[in-house]
């Protein structure tokens, strides 16, 4: 039997401004914005190429918008990604790595699946990009 993540729910306190902030900024695909009467709303939001969406909206969980830490995206290579965070207004750290010695979050690229990049949405959910070498396009 196989079990696929396929949806994760972000807390978010403007529907609309985290959708812009989503498909504009960062470039995920809407793939549904759906009403069911006044109390909730459901939009599911897709990176490019991921077999796993996210949903945000109305109803959708009782987690506190900006609670969350550590949504990963992997990326094929980590300077493009960067680059086009950058192009498309998204406040991005620059490369890092964790040094292996003492955990500690240092600037620049280093081996492989030790080059990342940070940034958070409106509400102040963070989310890491990781450089996987597994990954092409």
């Amino acid at each position: 039997m196989e079990w696929k993540l396929e949806v994760i729910p972000v807390p978010v306190t403007d529907v609309d401004r985290a959708k812009r902030f989503y498909t504009e900024d960062v470039g995920f695909a809407c793939d549904a914005d759906e009403r069911l009467g006044d109390a909730y709303r459901m939009v599911q939001l897709t990176p490019p190429g991921s077999g796993c969406s996210i949903v945000i909206g109305d109803g959708m969980t009782e987690m506190n918008p900006g609670t969350l830490d550590g949504l990963q995206l992997c990326v094929g290579d980590i300077e493009a990604a960067r680059a086009e965070l950058v192009s498309r207004g998204v406040e991005v750290s620059p490369v890092q790595h964790y040094d292996t010695d003492t955990g500690e979050l240092l600037d620049g690229p280093a081996e492989e699946w030790n080059r990342f990049v940070f940034f958070t949405d409106p509400d102040g959910n963070k989310w890491v990009v990781q450089e996987s070498p597994r990954i092409t396009g």
